[in-house]
């Protein structure tokens, strides 16, 4: 019976692809998981595995042909052989001689990250390690990952050493599958090595625009150069002189206190969190706007119904589900809040998927809940705990991030009182939470204590009108201050 190889999901909003390179001919024998070809998008250059052991039949899509998602490539005719096939010849020569051996292989690294750093090796050359046991940690600048074992074994070769750099796709080691003795680990290709055959799209790219490939850095399989190393190569002479330092020199330091101090990289996540929130200055016309909130209902039924929730829905119900309530119910009514822009387009969006921003040892992350426009008190508050855990855990994965069209930030429960978020791009809208402070206020001409919270909405005034801002702020403060107002919907 035929194993169909079919197209991978390519990432959000991605529906097609080009075939640029078969590793693989028809009557060769295929390991599963073994890569097979490599398709191009207009974001991120995609590997596809074999789904199966056995004999590569006929191969549907060629090179250079465009195919879309789900669309069959080609077949893998099951071998009578075993599920283990021999290692491709451009690979180096695995641990063990009889091929009972494995590629630990870098997996994917989620839409438009196409490299990550080697954070920490779990095991030593010659350690024994379990199937699915954690073999290392991966950084990339949005997430990380862990990568286990593809089966039980002895770790014979590491390949990407602690530190270095890898793409996605790319091998960090070798596990022995039958016993046999482990392999020094192998030298680091060089980039001399042209042994590998280029996409041929990127093949064409060079010899129209006459630029060598020795001067191209290749991310593809084996340091195979891809379309986009071409465009990359293509720009960077212009790019060059304009390149401006990141950041300013920074001032002599006396030697007595140079002796005292301590230089520590910033993370690949640290690094992408500076630059997004610079970017968002810098392409946004980013307006916040205040109002406060008097929180003396929203407690008072906290308190009236905590204990039953809890017992009823094993969740506690916090502040959170209020306030996403609240948003909800004013984006409903200020849609440009719940947009984005695209070119000369204004994109609304009739869902909410909202990012709740969440802090971490390894920096701040924003774990959307899709859908929460559809959620109970109860779900949201399940979907909150859940997420932030899996943040502090560094457990999240890309797809939790991506897609939110609103966020909340709760600087209150660090004791802010007062702040200006950021903007999460291409998000056009954030509502900065604080510290809830008993102050004095004037309730029908007589002070009273009254807990309260200042509220701060950031905007992108390029599609956010202060006119609408303000009504989205208004609204949030009216449903929080009456919430039997979100019961009936006004």
């Amino acid at each position: 019976m035929a194993t169909e190889v079919r197209v991978p999901t390519l990432g959000e909003s991605v529906t097609e692809a080009t075939v640029a390179t078969w590793f693989k001919k028809p009557g060769d024998t295929v390991a599963q998981d073994e890569m097979l070809c490599e398709l191009e998008t207009d974001k991120v250059t995609v590997e596809v595995p074999a789904p199966a052991a056995g004999t590569l039949g006929e191969i549907v899509a060629g090179e250079g042909e465009t195919v879309g998602v789900d669309a069959l490539l080609a077949t893998i005719a099951a071998s009578g052989a075993g599920t283990t096939a021999a290692a491709p010849a451009a690979k180096p020569a695995a641990a063990a001689s009889s091929g009972a051996s494995l590629d630990i292989m870098v997996p994917a690294l989620g839409e438009s990250v196409t490299e990550a750093t080697i954070a920490t090796w779990f095991k030593q050359i010659g350690d024994t390690v379990a199937q699915d046991e954690m073999l290392c940690e991966l950084e990339t600048d949005k997430v990380s990952v862990e990568v286990p074992a593809p089966a039980a074994g002895v770790l014979a070769r590491i390949d990407a050493a602690e530190g270095a750099t890898v793409n996605a796709g790319g091998q960090l080691g070798v596990i022995s599958t039958d016993g046999a003795a482990v392999a020094a680990p192998a030298a680091a290709p060089t980039s001399s090595g042209r042994d590998v055959e280029d996409a041929p799209s990127a093949k064409k790219l060079m010899a129209e625009k006459g630029i060598d490939p020795a001067a191209v850095q290749g991310s593809g399989k084996d340091g195979r150069i891809m379309k986009e190393d071409v465009l990359k190569a293509a720009i960077a002479p212009a790019a060059a002189p304009a390149a401006a330092p990141a950041a300013a020199p920074r001032a002599p330091v006396a030697a007595e206190d140079a002796a005292r101090e301590e230089r520590v990289k910033m993370t690949r996540l640290r690094q992408t969190i500076a630059k997004r929130l610079k970017d968002a200055q810098n392409t946004a016309a980013i307006l916040t706007t205040y109002n406060e909130v008097d929180m003396t209902e929203v407690m008072a039924l906290r308190n009236a119904y905590k204990d039953e929730f809890e017992k009823k829905h094993g969740a506690r119900l916090g502040f959170m589900s209020f306030f996403t309530k609240a948003c909800i119910h004013a984006l409903k009514e200020v849609p440009e809040v719940n947009a984005e822009i695209d070119g000369t387009d204004i994109v609304y969006k009739n869902f909410v998927h909202m990012g709740i921003a969440a802090g971490t040892p390894q920096g701040l992350v924003v774990p959307v809940i899709r859908n929460a426009d559809q959620m109970s008190f109860a779900e949201i508050e399940k979907a909150i705990v859940e997420k932030g855990k899996r943040a502090r855990d560094g457990k999240l994965s890309m797809a939790e991030m991506q897609g939110g069209t609103f966020t909340i930030s709760n600087g209150g429960v660090y004791g802010s009182l007062m702040s200006s978020p950021i903007l999460n791009p291409p998000q056009s809208g954030i509502l900065g939470m604080h510290k809830i402070q008993d102050r004095p206020m004037v309730i029908n001409g007589e002070i009273k204590i009254r807990p309260m919270m200042y509220l701060a909405l950031s905007y992108d005034h390029r599609i956010v009108d202060g006119k609408g801002a303000v009504t989205f702020l208004v609204r949030v403060k009216d449903a929080l201050e009456d919430p039997r107002r979100l019961l009936v919907d006004l």
